[in-house]
């Protein structure tokens, strides 16, 4: 079988010669001591930084991989100490409230933010769509989607990925004739285009009207069953979580503080018993749950559960979509951010 290389980035500002650890992960992102026998490990001295290889066993463990992940601005830890662990096509929500964290811990993992402490792998090929969706408006759709491309990739590459969201018609407007769904499908399009094997989404649905957002989750989920590549959705939307996600976390702290797997059928009923459960309790780690959220979760969910499961697991019709069921986790080459 073949292996596959996984390379470290040395984060900005930090060099080897004052790096002095040799540490592999454990299967639940924590650290435990290195055995002359590992088959996956970077190890690194006071004078090289050694990148090895690991099997294709080790890849499919993970697509990532985070052990004492530390972040701090201005001597404040805004992640302290995290780990985490998401397997190859697994579809994981982070919820939490507002600057506890959540979008600095996707820009780590996007190799945006590099200032950092701990041990930090990820595939290489990953991309993200933000809530913003930050189309040059002096290029055309199409020109948008290959933004960043290396090469000269052709048209043709952009007007499939446009297809794959619904926005053929579009690939030659200009983004400013776009409705704000539309424009949030062709930044999932140039998401898309470089066939990531880790997609991360940064509250991606958040500027979007109530049915608008309910079709972009149908398109997300749609999208995830097709290809098969892990998801990190962050969102302060429980409901949404539990529609999408095969595990919610609740970051606080500067850690994932709370985790549950949404062991519920697809598509997903807001009226089944247990999504108001998983609802009350993922409201309740956040703070914010109340004796009235609790008793009125059911009756929300009765007036708003035939469009949402509807339209957001349609395609799936009930079919369990864990990794090994979509022709995946793949080995594919990874990069070792810290």
């Amino acid at each position: 079988m073949a292996t596959d290389v996984h390379g470290r980035i040395v984060p900005i500002g930090k060099t080897a010669a004052n790096q002095a650890t040799t540490a592999t992960t454990a299967p639940h992102g924590k650290p435990s001591p290195q055995t002359p026998a590992a088959t996956a490990t970077t190890t690194t001295t006071t004078t090289t930084t050694t990148t090895t290889t690991t099997t294709d066993q080790d890849a499919d463990a993970a697509a990532i991989e985070v052990a004492g992940l530390t972040r701090s601005f201005d001597g404040r830890r805004v992640i302290d100490d995290l780990h985490l662990t998401v397997r190859p096509g697994e579809f994981v929500a982070l919820l939490g409230r507002s600057g506890c964290g959540k979008s600095t811990l996707l820009r780590v993992l996007a190799g945006l933010d590099r200032e950092i402490e701990g041990r930090v792998l990820v595939p290489r090929r990953r991309a993200v769509a933000f809530q913003a969706p930050r189309l040059m408006p002096w290029k055309r759709v199409w020109h948008n989607v290959l933004l960043g491309l290396p090469g000269r990739p052709g048209r043709a590459l952009a007007e499939r990925a446009l297809a794959e969201v619904g926005l053929t018609e579009q690939a030659t407007a200009w983004p400013k004739t776009l409705s704000g769904g539309e424009a949030q499908r062709a930044s999932l399009a140039r998401a898309l285009v470089r066939e990531p094997d880790l997609l991360l989404l940064d509250e991606p649905f958040g500027a979007l009207d109530a049915l608008t957002r309910i079709t972009a989750q149908r398109l997300v989920a749609d999208v995830w069953q097709r290809r098969g590549c892990a998801v990190l959705l962050v969102t302060h939307d429980v409901e949404e979580a539990l529609l999408l996600a095969d595990r919610a976390l609740v970051m606080d702290g500067g850690v994932i503080a709370y985790e549950t797997p949404v062991a519920l059928p697809r598509p997903r009923d807001l009226a089944d018993p247990g999504f108001a459960a998983l609802r009350a309790e993922l409201l309740d780690q956040l703070g914010v749950t109340t004796s009235a959220s609790v008793a009125t979760s059911a009756s929300v969910a009765t007036s708003t559960s035939v469009i949402a499961s509807a339209s957001v697991t349609a395609s799936a019709q009930g079919t369990s979509l864990a990794p090994e069921e979509l022709g995946r986790p793949r080995a594919t080459p990874h990069e070792r951010i810290r």
